[in-house]
This record gives C-alpha cells, sequence and structure tokens, in this order.
C-alpha cells in the first residue's frame, strides 16, 4: 500500500491553539517589542531569520517547507545569469545553514512543497518562467523525477515541453505549488499559465486536471496556491488560493467545486496545522483562520501603505527597498508554513529576500 504524509501530517499539534476568540481579530503591536498578534496567537516576529553564507545571496524569495527534523527549506527564484548558483537552500531550527543545492531551477524557483513516502522524504518542486518544470528531489538534493508541461493534457503550445521557452500565456506551463491527495497522487497548480489544477499519479504520470480560466465558482484567476485541508477528517477538502479573486476556493478531492470564501489579498498559498489554517497574503499581511474557515488574526498587516505606493507608482515599489521596510510588518508574503514546534515561517517576494520567523509568544 503507498503511504504518504506532507508537511502538515508530521507537524507537532501541540501548537495548535483552542479558537476560542472573535472571529476576526486586526494585527498590531503589543507592549512588547516584535511582538505581532492578539489573545491566544501573538507571536514574536523575526526578519530576515536564516543567514546565508556570504557566497550566496537571495534573489526573489518564494517558498518554504519543514522536514520530519525540523529543517527548514528554501526556494528562491534565482537569477539565469548565474546558473551555477543554488536556488534551494537548507536550515536547521536556528537558522543556521545546513546544504544547498537545486542549480537546475535557478531563474525560476517558485513552490517545493515535502512529502513522507514509505519512511523517506522527498522534496517537491516547481519551477515557472524560463524552467517549466516539475520535480522530486531528495532532501540532499539528487533528482528523482523531473518533468516538463503534461503535453498529454491537448493544453500546451508547440514545443512546451521539449523545449521551453519564458514565454507566458494561457498555453503555456507555469507551476506554481503542490498538494498531496490521501490516494498518494498529488495535484500542481499551473499558477501562472493554463490556470488549470493537474493531477497526477504517485509516480508523476499526469492523470487529468480540473478548472481553467474564469470567474470564479470552479475557474480561476492565478491559481496560486493548493493545499489538502483535512482538519475535519469527514469533510477533506482541496482548496486553492485563487490569487487575483481574492479568495480562496474550496473542492471536492475529486475537484468539484464546494465554495468560496473571500475577503483576502492576493492570498498566494495555504497550510494548516492542527485546527488552525494559514494564508499568507501578498498584500502585506499574514491571515490564520479557524477550522470553518473564519479570519481569527492578521498578523503584519501593512496593506494601506502598501497599496497607497502602488497608487502612486503604478506598481509595487518597496519590495525593492529595504531601507522603506518596517519592524514587525510584511511587505509582500507569498508563502508560508508551521513547523514541529509551532513557529511559522514568511517567505516574501521581495528583490534581496525575506524569510521571518514567527515564535509563539
Amino acid at each position: 500500500m503507498y503511504q504518504s504524509t506532507n508537511r502538515r501530517q508530521f507537524l507537532n499539534t501541540a501548537a495548535a491553539i483552542a479558537v476560542g476568540v472573535p472571529a476576526v481579530l486586526s494585527s498590531k503591536r503589543t507592549a512588547a517589542q516584535g511582538v505581532v498578534g492578539k489573545g491566544q496567537l501573538k507571536f514574536r516576529c523575526e526578519h530576515a531569520f536564516p543567514k546565508l553564507p556570504s557566497k550566496y545571496h537571495w534573489q526573489v524569495t518564494h517558498g518554504v517547507a519543514v522536514d520530519s527534523n525540523n529543517h527548514l527549506y528554501v526556494i528562491h527564484q534565482g537569477d539565469p545569469t548565474i546558473a551555477d548558483h543554488p536556488s534551494i537552500f537548507a536550515f536547521d531550527s536556528e537558522g543556521k545553514f545546513i546544504r544547498s543545492f537545486g542549480e537546475q531551477f535557478q531563474g525560476g524557483g517558485h513552490g517545493l512543497d515535502i512529502r513522507v513516502e514509505d519512511g523517506t522524504s522527498y522534496l517537491y518542486v516547481a519551477g515557472y518562467r524560463g524552467i517549466k518544470s516539475i520535480a522530486k528531489l531528495t532532501l540532499s538534493g539528487e533528482t528523482d523525477w523531473q518533468k516538463n508541461a503534461p503535453v498529454e493534457s491537448g493544453l500546451y503550445a508547440d514545443g512546451e515541453a521539449t523545449d521551453p521557452q519564458p514565454i507566458w500565456g494561457r498555453d503555456r506551463f507555469m507551476p506554481t505549488n503542490f498538494a498531496f491527495l490521501p490516494c498518494g497522487d498529488f495535484l500542481v497548480t499551473d499558477g501562472y499559465g493554463s490556470y488549470k489544477i493537474h493531477r497526477y499519479d504517485a509516480n508523476g504520470n499526469w492523470l487529468s486536471c480540473f478548472g481553467g480560466p474564469g470567474p470564479g465558482r470552479g475557474k480561476f484567476n492565478l491559481p496560486h496556491g493548493i493545499w489538502i485541508d483535512d482538519r475535519n477528517s469527514d469533510d477533506v477538502q482541496i482548496v486553492v488560493a485563487d490569487r487575483a479573486h481574492n479568495d480562496l476556493q474550496f473542492f471536492s478531492l475529486d475537484g468539484t467545486y464546494r465554495k468560496t470564501v473571500t475577503g483576502f489579498g492576493l492570498p498566494s498559498n495555504v497550510d494548516t496545522q492542527g485546527n488552525l489554517m494559514l494564508v499568507p497574503e501578498f498584500v502585506a499581511r499574514v491571515s490564520i483562520l479557524d477550522e470553518n474557515h473564519n479570519t481569527l488574526v492578521t498578523i503584519g498587516s501593512d496593506q494601506q501603505r502598501i497599496l497607497a505606493d502602488k497608487q502612486k507608482n503604478k506598481t509595487f515599489t518597496l519590495h525593492s527597498d529595504p531601507s522603506r521596510w518596517q519592524q514587525d510588518k510584511f511587505i509582500h508574503p507569498h508563502d508560508g508554513c508551521f513547523d514541529k514546534a509551532g513557529n511559522i515561517y514568511i517567505a516574501e517576494w521581495v528583490a534581496s529576500g525575506r524569510v521571518t520567523k514567527l515564535t509563539p509568544a
């Protein structure tokens, strides 16, 4: 029998907090320096937590995942002109550098997650831009398999699988993130490409897809993140962070649309632990939801300043100017995950890279 565990299933649920707090709470600085959140959901905020050795440098951080040893893995987009620079870095729980690998994703490193299969942990990696592939790696970086666009889906332009180029469009393959189904299959969001959710078997063979571009209710506008919400074992659901629609869409495990939860600011991905759901929002905040998908607290919100800057300059500019970043405030949360102790790691889409550690206060 195929057995798998993803990063949620080996996390220590002791850090999950009973949800006896008001339905919506605002994030704000407490009297203690560097503490964000409110009530039972307060965290010490440590920006730029893991440090790279001097021979490396961050190039727009994108994704984070934690393994069963509580080691943190970070992927950044990378610069395609320095192809020998690794795109993936591993750190211990104190932020000490362990190793690096993943040069093949330099210039398009995006999403990563960890699954345990028959007792062995593997890293699943998605590359977009000119990379346009997904891969399964060991935790030390050896490639188990790597695959380009699933042309058998009939969705993609000629050459998309055999000669991928940095061309964007709905007929292009731009994978962003993964989710792992209880049966052993896995899902991939083609977040910047076809807007489809692809389903693969445990060996990486394409099976089917659902979704596509549209106004919602099963159709997407940039399905950037994906997760399996199994906090209620009687009602396990797929959740898709439909970023440009500013919502989360929920589906049955066969891809049947269930419901939409609105009110986010470009949600980028999802993670769960215990009864909590973590939603990093690209527009300068992180939300934590209860098992009914009600917001319990928002953390590090700087939405007003970020949106005012965008309106003034017609684009986001603070992401490239660290001198304007503020302690305990986020710029562009792009991914997030819990570790075994209930700490939260947030990777931000900023030019010089940043991963923040939120430690329960």
